[in-house]
């Protein structure tokens, strides 16, 4: 057991998050719960706030235990990097977007580990969270650490841990979620452990940083391609006259062989639009051609624009041009029941329609206010009286919220657009199209 392993064990350790967002914070409080004092480190003044006045910006975190664990001085929140000189490890958990030409941006964990690398010292154990092409943890991290002849699991410790966060996912926590942990050596393994068994209550160790990182994509890209293939079983479905959901519904009944996906208006998140392009620049960089991927990507790419045609379709069935007519969107966020609008198939609708003319509004609980690309923001109508149902030409739903009255959707929208099933038990006077 090397010192730094004994200063953990007795919860002696202190530990820096770096990016407080829907990963970072979360993974703070399990590890301030489990008696690590934690600082979060974060660019935002405003997310900063919130952790010190112990007020949680995040769905999955309550006020409660965040104020509680503010009082007692197991977290806080700055904007100063230098504190990571008062810290034994760090978790890095910054995003990891695409630029627009689909090629990974990686710029925050370079500035990331730029300030660690500042401010490092032995010993010191720096895990990768954001999730990146396999060889990231080594290429990007491993150099700034090695400083001075220092040398991993002896000086320091390098390891990568994927993060899997489902935001809104009541079952499944940052707690109870199995955490797969990749180090660069035995040691940075075996220490990253012994960090994050006090947050989480399973660790699953692999062979190196580049496994875990693989580890991630193979979980992200396994989805994105099932989700992928249903979206094009919905297309040869809708071309044959077919009910999609009738045909999964069925096909879900064998109790073998078979996994079910649903189909949708496009992927969104953080993860499934971006994660498996990350392994797809990787292997391009080595001449191999990731065919599933790619074609994944296209398929789900389009789903936004099959449902403004759907759209459009619609309308010409009711003697109406899409230009000029009122289209209300149910549901702002990328997935039921959470206010994340990253990569949201329903911005990329709403900006196909706006384009095309149509006049467009949105009603989506967790979303008050919708910025888009056309430079200025929506803000979300109410559903309450049933007017803005009736006034719309037509009406699509992009995300089944729970909170939304979807008999009175049905009750008072005249036109629906289907892309989630949400109406399914629901009968009234409109007319339901499904995806």
């Amino acid at each position: 057991m090397n010192e730094l392993i004994e200063k953990i064990e007795r919860k002696e350790a202190r530990l820096a998050v770096i990016g407080m967002g829907y990963v970072g914070l979360p993974l703070a409080v399990e590890f301030a719960s489990g008696g690590i004092v934690t600082v979060g480190i974060d660019l935002s003044e405003e997310k900063v706030a919130g952790v010190n006045e112990g007020r949680s910006y995040i769905a999955d975190v309550g006020d409660g235990l965040l104020g509680e664990l503010v009082g007692s001085g197991k977290i806080r929140a700055t904007t100063d990097f230098s504190a990571l000189a008062e810290v034994d490890c760090v978790c890095i958990c910054v995003p990891t977007p695409l630029s627009k030409t689909k090629d990974p941006d990686i710029s925050y964990i370079v500035a990331a580990c730029d300030q660690i690398a500042r401010y490092a010292h032995t010993p010191m154990l720096v895990v990768l969270e954001s999730t990146t092409y396999p060889g990231s943890t080594e290429e990007l991290i491993l150099p700034r650490m090695r400083v001075n002849g220092a040398e991993p699991g002896k000086d320091f410790y390098l390891a990568f841990s994927p993060e899997r966060v489902d935001p809104g996912n009541r079952e499944w926590r940052t707690r109870n979620t199995p955490k797969v942990i990749g180090g660069l050596t035995p040691q940075c393994t075996v220490t990253a452990a012994a960090l994050y068994r006090h947050a989480v209550d399973t660790v699953v160790p692999v062979s190196s940083p580049a496994a875990a990182e693989m580890v991630k994509l193979l979980e992200n890209t396994f989805r994105a391609v099932n989700i992928g293939l249903v979206n094009e079983i919905a297309l040869i479905c809708d071309r044959l006259e077919l009910d999609v959901w009738e045909i999964i519904e069925a096909a879900a009944t064998k109790p073998f062989g078979f996994t079910p996906f649903v189909p949708g208006p496009g992927l969104g998140g953080h993860c499934l639009p971006i994660d498996p392009l990350y392994l797809s620049w990787k292997m391009r960089s080595m001449d191999y051609e990731t065919r599933f991927i790619d074609l994944a990507d296209k398929v789900n790419s389009h789903m936004p624009h099959y449902v403004v045609q759907k759209v459009m379709d619609v309308l010409n069935d009711e003697g109406k041009a899409l230009k000029g007519s009122r289209v209300l969107i149910i549901g702002a966020a990328y997935k039921a029941d959470v206010d994340d609008v990253r990569e949201s198939p329903a911005v990329h609708i709403i900006e196909l329609l706006r384009k095309k003319g149509a006049e467009v509004s949105y009603h989506d609980p967790h979303v008050p206010r919708l910025q888009i690309e056309l430079g200025d923001d929506l803000a979300s109508v109410a559903l309450d009286d049933g007017a803005e149902l009736e006034a719309a030409d037509c009406v699509v739903v992009v995300t089944a919220h729970s909170a939304i009255d979807w008999g009175l959707v049905a009750k008072r929208a005249a036109v629906v657009v289907d892309t989630r099933n949400a109406l399914k038990h629901y009968d009234g006077p409109a007319r339901i199209v499904r995806l």
